[in-house]
C-alpha cells in the first residue's frame, strides 16, 4: 500500500474509479425511481378504470346521412358502374356555452393518492338555419329525416345520470352508440328532427353529470365557444390548445374562463365525411397533486456526480493540506453512504411531502458521514470542514430543485463558484514536489 500511498497521481487514479464505479449503483436507483413512478401510474389506471379515465367532451354536433353515387371498375373487364354509397355532412354548433363545476375527490391506492372528480356541466346553444351550399350535396340526397346530434364522451363509463336532451323545446333522449366515427370515436347520438325549408334557428340545452380522473377537456366546435369552470381545487393546470381568458386560483379553488372563436381553430363549421380533426383544438384544466415526488427525485439524483465528486475532492484536499492518509475502502464507504441517501429519499417521500423527505434523508447522511469522519481522523476541525460543506452542497441541490425554471442558471453559478474555490484553495499547492514530500514524511 505503500505507493500508493505516497504516490499522489496513483491516489487521484483510484479514487476518480471510485466515483465512476458508483455511478452503477446511481443508474440502479435511476431505474428504481422510473419504476416506483410506473408503479403509480398503474395504480392511476386502476382507479381510473373503475371510475373514469380522463375525459375530453366533444360536441355536440350535428350529423346528416346523404346519398351518393360512385364509379366503380371491375378488375375482370375493367367496365364501369354506378354504386350508391352513403356519406355525412357534419355541422357545428353557431353558438356553444357550458357552465360548470368540477368537483375533485382524493382516492388512495395502496400508498398512492388519485385525483378523480364529478364535474356537474350545463350545455347550451343553437344551430342556425341550415346553409348546405359549402357541400354541393344536391337537396333531394339529403336524408334530414335521419338527421342526428352526437356528443363525443372519451369515457362512457363516467356517465353518472340519463342525459336527456332539450331540442327547439322538445325532450329527446340519449343512446349509446355511434353510427359513424368520423369526428369522434366514442359517445351519444339522439336523433333530431331538421327541415331544410325552415328559417327558424334550432336551439339545443342539457345537463351532464360526468365522472373522471385528472383532466377534464373540451373541443371548441361552436362558432362561439365559451367556457366557465369553477371548482375547489387549488393546484389546476390549464393545458390544451388554449389558456383561459381569464382566471382566479386561490387556496379556495379556481374559475376560470374560455372564449374561442371558430377562427381560432383550423376547421369549418360544416364538411363532409373525415376531412378534419378536432382532437388538436381540446383544451381545459388538469388536477394536479401538489407535489411529484418521482420528477424531483429524479432530478436531484441526477446530480448525484456533482455530490461524490466534490466530496471526494475535499478528501483529497485534506489528504493533501494536512498530510493524512484515507484508505480507498473508506473512500468507496462514503461513496456509498451518498449514494444511500438517494435511496433514504425515494422511500421516505412517498409517505412524507419531498420537502420533509429531503431534509430527514439529508440529515441522517450528514451524520452518518460526519461521525464515520470523526472517527477515521479524530479531528472536529475536519469533521465541521467537511459537514459543512456537505450541508452547503444539499441547501445548493434542494434550492435547485424548488426553483425548476431557474435550475439551470443556479446550477451554472454554483458550480462556477465551487470550481472558483477548488482553484483558491489549491493555488499554493506544488504539485511536481508533492510526491516527493510525502516520500519524505
Amino acid at each position: 500500500m505503500k505507493p500508493l500511498k505516497n504516490n499522489v497521481y496513483l491516489k487521484l487514479a483510484a479514487i476518480i474509479i471510485i466515483a465512476l464505479l458508483l455511478q452503477i449503483p446511481t443508474a440502479m436507483i435511476k431505474s428504481l425511481i422510473f419504476e416506483r413512478e410506473e408503479t403509480q401510474r398503474q395504480a392511476i389506471h386502476e382507479v381510473s378504470s373503475k371510475w373514469g379515465h380522463e375525459q375530453t367532451i366533444t360536441g355536440p354536433f350535428i350529423t346528416i346521412p346523404f346519398l351518393k353515387q360512385v364509379k366503380e371498375y371491375s378488375d375482370k373487364d375493367g367496365s364501369m358502374k354506378l354504386t350508391t354509397v352513403k356519406d355525412y355532412i357534419h355541422i357545428l354548433p353557431d353558438e356553444l356555452t357550458i357552465k360548470g363545476e368540477i368537483r375533485p375527490e382524493k382516492r388512495e391506492r395502496s400508498i398512492y393518492e388519485i385525483v378523480v372528480y364529478e364535474s356537474i356541466l350545463q350545455v347550451s346553444g343553437k344551430f342556425n338555419k341550415l346553409n348546405l351550399e359549402s357541400t354541393d350535396v344536391p337537396i333531394d340526397q339529403i336524408q334530414f329525416d335521419k338527421a342526428f346530434l352526437t356528443i363525443g364522451i372519451s369515457d362512457l363509463r363516467g356517465i353518472k345520470n340519463q342525459i336527456e336532451l332539450d331540442w327547439n323545446m322538445q325532450s329527446v333522449v340519449f343512446n349509446p352508440g355511434l353510427e359513424t366515427n368520423h369526428l369522434v370515436s366514442s359517445g351519444l347520438q339522439s336523433n333530431v328532427t331538421m327541415n331544410y325549408a325552415d328559417s327558424a334557428d334550432y336551439s339545443f340545452s342539457f345537463n351532464l353529470n360526468l365522472k373522471g380522473s385528472q383532466f377534464l377537456y373540451f373541443t371548441p366546435v361552436g362558432k362561439t365557444t365559451n367556457i366557465q369552470l369553477t371548482s375547489k381545487w387549488p393546484n389546476p393546470s390549464f393545458n390544451g390548445a388554449f389558456l383561459p381568458d381569464t382566471r382566479t386560483t386561490d387556496d379556495t379553488g379556481f374559475a376560470a374562463q374560455w372564449q374561442v372563436l371558430h377562427l381560432n381553430r383550423n376547421y369549418p363549421q360544416t364538411w363532409i365525411g373525415s376531412k378534419h380533426s378536432l382532437t388538436e383544438s381540446a383544451f381545459g384544466v388538469d388536477l394536479l397533486l401538489p407535489v411529484d415526488n418521482y420528477q424531483k427525485s429524479y432530478r436531484s439524483i441526477r446530480y448525484a456526480i456533482l455530490f461524490i465528486g466534490f466530496t471526494f475532492l475535499v478528501f483529497f484536499f485534506i489528504e493533501v493540506l494536512n498530510k493524512v492518509f484515507i484508505h480507498p475502502i473508506q473512500y468507496i464507504l462514503v461513496g456509498i453512504a451518498l449514494v444511500v441517501f438517494y435511496t433514504l429519499l425515494l422511500s421516505t417521500s412517498e409517505y412524507l411531502t419531498f420537502n420533509s423527505a429531503f431534509i430527514l434523508s439529508a440529515i441522517a447522511t450528514l451524520l452518518l458521514i460526519a461521525g464515520y469522519v470523526k472517527a477515521i481522523l479524530r479531528s472536529n476541525q475536519i469533521t465541521f470542514l467537511i459537514s459543512g460543506i456537505l450541508t452547503i452542497l444539499y441547501s445548493f441541490i434542494f434550492v435547485i430543485i424548488q426553483l425548476q425554471d431557474y435550475a439551470l442558471l443556479i446550477g451554472s453559478i454554483g458550480i462556477f463558484i465551487i470550481l472558483g474555490l477548488v482553484m483558491y484553495f489549491s493555488r499554493k499547492i506544488d504539485w511536481y514536489n508533492l510526491n516527493q514530500q510525502n516520500s519524505l514524511d
